[in-house]
């Protein structure tokens, strides 16, 4: 069987394929980490977000949402210079501004994953991709909740950005059909 190739050799990359990637969860704190660092990856590679994941979650207690919702402007600065994160003060703003809306989903829905896993019918979607050429960067399902979370206020979550947060917490399963990690071959 042949895995997917995006992960190279890099053992780091490797290690969150293999265990993380596609992989349901209903976690919101592990939802909401993901949300933040597919953010975060905007503009760079998920390798580079990978190796400062430790430090993300020294910094927002392991992504605590209430805390996250109360960082003060100082609080993030001093992040931003205390932390080995991505220092753009607008993606470290966003973990404020969307850790009060998720707030304001849970009371909605009850909890984060129920809002987001209600759009795939609470399913994974498996795909059976040939290779890894085949993946798409976005779908039409990306793009709806895209939307959706725009008209909430969320911030960098365009639809490129969501269907890759989909993927990391399982929403859709993108292993190559010949991966062991595919959902079929589990």
């Amino acid at each position: 069987m042949s895995a997917c190739l995006w992960p190279g050799k890099n053992q780091l990359m490797k290690e969150y394929h293999d265990n993380e990637w596609c992989v349901p969860s209903h976690d919101d704190s592990y939802i909401f980490e993901m949300l933040i660092l597919e953010g975060a990856q905007s503009g760079l590679s998920w390798n580079i977000v990978l190796s400062k994941r430790e430090d993300y979650q020294r910094a927002f207690h392991n992504f605590d949402i209430t805390y996250c919702s109360m960082l003060s402007d100082e609080k993030l600065e001093g992040i931003k210079d205390q932390y080995n994160v991505i220092k753009h003060l607008s993606k470290l703003k966003a973990v404020r501004s969307n850790a009060k809306e998720v707030i304001k989903i849970q009371s909605e829905f009850g909890s984060f994953s129920n809002f987001l896993w209600r759009y795939v019918d609470f399913k994974p979607v498996i795909n059976h991709w040939e290779s890894d050429g085949d993946i798409p960067a976005q779908t039409t399902l990306s793009e709806q909740i895209s939307k959706d979370l725009k008209q909430r206020n969320f911030k960098f979550v365009g639809p490129v950005i969501i269907y890759s947060f989909m993927q990391a917490i399982g929403m859709v399963d993108d292993h190559i059909r010949t991966c062991p990690h595919h959902f079929k071959n589990r």
